[in-house]
């Protein structure tokens, strides 16, 4: 065991896990496995184009099978807040929309909101609408489809 090339694999591998360290991604914690896999290669005493080998093997295996099933699991799920959380929500008209005339309310839970129809037709009083958009503090609502029977 005259051979050090698994000191330089080691190297590669702490290399690697502190340039991981620094990155908010996983980017190259696999190839820091893939530098242990060769530096264990090296230490049963591989030759070098083996080592190699392993390390570009290993390292490929693991950022194509690992990393789409790490990512998904680490990706934050977002959770729609403040107004975003409205959009897709029913409310009742309150004051008929017409856009012409730049009016309209819709009562949305306990709150009421200034509104436009997104399709630009006018919308009287007492229709449930769906909100479509929102800019500013203005909800852009269609007509609410409401299901037979009810």
């Amino acid at each position: 065991m005259d051979s050090y090339y698994w000191l330089y694999w080691l190297a590669a591998m702490v290399l690697a896990l502190l340039l991981e360290a620094a990155t908010v991604r996983l980017v190259t914690v696999w190839f820091a496995v893939g530098a242990l896999a060769a530096a264990v290669a090296a230490l049963l005493g591989a030759p070098m184009g083996a080592q190699v080998l392993v390390f570009l093997v290993v390292s490929g295996l693991l950022v194509a099978l690992l990393r789409p099933l790490v990512r998904r699991h680490l990706k934050p799920k977002i959770v729609p807040t403040n107004t975003e959380a409205l959009i897709g929500s029913v409310g009742v008209v309150t004051e008929a929309i017409d856009n012409v005339s730049a009016q309209g309310r819709v009562k949305l839970g306990a709150m009421s909101w200034s509104a436009r129809s997104a399709g630009g037709d006018p919308i009287p009083q007492g229709v449930q609408v769906r909100v479509e958009r929102i800019e500013g503090v203005k909800l852009f609502v269609v007509p609410a489809e409401v299901p037979a029977g009810v």
